[in-house]
């Protein structure tokens, strides 16, 4: 009996070594520089001096010249060329919470994070600047989806979208005020007059939200609809705001905004998206239960708090162990959700469990889901195995983050990648002469450094195929949270 144990260990050592020689070691570091870099070059306006993605140029300059404002800069979303600011401030809030959780890890890149987060923040300035109004997107989504062109050739109309007192739009509105918040505070140790405007500008846009509410599915459907549609109401959006102005000024009259209008989000508790705040909202405020020099100057503020519990159950409907959780998994591993790009689930609730995971580890709390017992540990374990999925942990061996590793998606989504550049080809591609770029199976002339595409299916087969945008279209919302995940990780090798 002891020689059949000893056999067994042995082979169990040899089985760990085989397992070891096969794991594909990642250099997070590497694949953080790309996923900050990414954002260059999804950038709108006036390029600066210092743009590294050098095949883009100035594009989109005219936008809001016909309203009498300047509407220059941001970001365009994905592989089109509209801005829209709903998905746009939520990757701002994103990029913004990475920074404030992990920037002790970004090394060199913390200065590029911060460059990505003032070209949105700018941009939302000249967006909430008119009293009474807040802009809330440029560029006409119908005409532009009609045609395949570079960003610096664009010939559609650039349509300027608002919402105001009278057609109010405060999902949009209260998810601007939630990104100013947010980027107040990481820019309060570097450069306090600007950390203080952002924050007067998010109070003020908050108020502007919550007294005038409405959905902008009403006030500008035909600019956002069927595209970003708010899905889930405008109350999670409401309290998400809150809840940075909380988190940035300390004030109470923020949590009691919180406590007095929780009770409207009855619906997507579990969910976290650009679309639905939900579970990001019980992250986020779980850091007053850990906080103890908080909780012990506000004691009654956490007396009956139900956020421990909310993100507790929502750790329960993501861990693939778990008997009562909602999502799929594939054969590889990867978190999967039905319908659009899978990658924006991936990357937000992989983010969310393992700021959770932060907060819980010094109490040595554990989540009971039912008969299964989690800790932070394997909360972090978790969020690892989904972001080594991405860096190329999968069955394809194929990284999904472009010009990261030896193969990598070579036909995303995206015009500006797909077109040659204006070095290449500095005449006019007009809006349907870029249809042969997009029907051929050449690859990408440009690369889009590190672009997460939306990923593969339930079977964890990827098409690479830019005609299919669900698996290769790249979009901002996908990256913000993606930095804070190879932030913390690069910090632990």
């Amino acid at each position: 009996m002891v020689g059949e144990a000893l056999v067994s260990i042995i082979l169990i050592v040899l089985m760990g070594w085989t397992v070891a020689e096969n794991a594909i070691l990642h250099d997070y570091g590497d694949a953080l520089s790309k996923s900050v870099l990414f954002f260059e070059g999804q950038r709108s306006g006036k390029l600066p001096s210092n743009q590294r993605l050098t095949w883009r140029k100035d594009s989109a300059l005219r936008d809001g010249l016909d309203k009498g404002v300047d509407l220059t800069g941001g970001y365009y979303d994905a592989g089109d060329n509209v801005k829209y600011n709903f998905p746009m401030a939520f990757t701002t809030t994103m990029l913004a919470w990475s920074v404030i959780e992990y920037g002790t890890s970004m090394g060199p890149d913390l200065s590029h994070a911060k460059e990505a987060i003032r070209w949105s923040t700018e941009y939302f300035l000249k967006c909430t600047s008119v009293p009474g109004v807040v802009f809330a997107g440029v560029g006409d989504p119908n005409a532009d989806h009609n045609c395949w062109q570079r960003p610096e050739d664009m010939q559609t109309p650039r349509t300027v979208y608002a919402v105001s007192e009278k057609a109010p739009g405060s999902e949009v509105s209260a998810e601007i005020a939630a990104s100013l918040a947010a980027a107040s505070m990481v820019f309060k140790a570097s450069d306090r007059g600007y950390s203080n405007l952002l924050l007067q500008r998010a109070t003020k846009v908050f108020e502007f939200a919550d007294k005038f509410r409405g959905s902008y599915n009403s006030s500008i459907g035909r600019g956002v609809c069927p595209f970003y549609c708010d899905y889930n109401g405008y109350h999670d959006e409401l309290v998400w705001a809150a809840a940075w102005l909380h988190k940035a000024t300390g004030n109470s009259q923020y949590w009691n905004y919180i406590s007095q209008n929780i009770q409207y989000l009855r619906n997507a508790m579990l969910e976290f998206g650009w679309d639905a705040k939900h579970a990001g909202i019980n992250v986020l405020l779980c850091w007053i239960v850990f906080n103890l020099q908080y909780v012990l100057s506000n004691p009654s503020l956490v007396k009956t708090t139900p956020f421990l519990a909310n993100a507790d159950n929502f750790v329960c409907d993501v861990l693939p162990e778990s008997p009562i959780k909602s999502f799929k998994y594939s054969p590889g591993g990867l978190m999967f959700k039905p319908g659009g790009c899978n990658m924006q689930h991936t990357t937000t609730l992989s983010f969310l469990t393992l700021t959770y995971a932060g907060y819980i580890q010094n109490s040595k709390r554990i989540i009971q889901c039912k008969n299964v017992r989690i800790n932070s540990e394997r909360l972090i374990q978790f969020s690892k195995s989904q972001v080594d999925y991405i860096l190329g942990s999968n069955p394809s061996k194929m990284s999904l983050m472009v010009g990261y590793g030896k193969k990598f998606p070579q036909h995303i989504h995206h015009r500006g990648s797909s077109l040659p550049s204006i070095a290449k080809h500095p005449k006019l591609i007009a809006c349907k002469e870029g249809t042969p770029y997009y029907q051929t199976k050449e690859p990408n002339p440009n690369l889009l450094i590190g672009a997460v595409v939306g990923g593969p299916d339930l079977t964890d087969s990827f098409s690479d195929d830019r005609k299919d945008p669900g698996e290769t279209e790249p979009t901002t919302y996908v990256n913000a949270p993606l930095v804070g995940l190879l932030a913390y990780f690069k910090g632990k090798n």
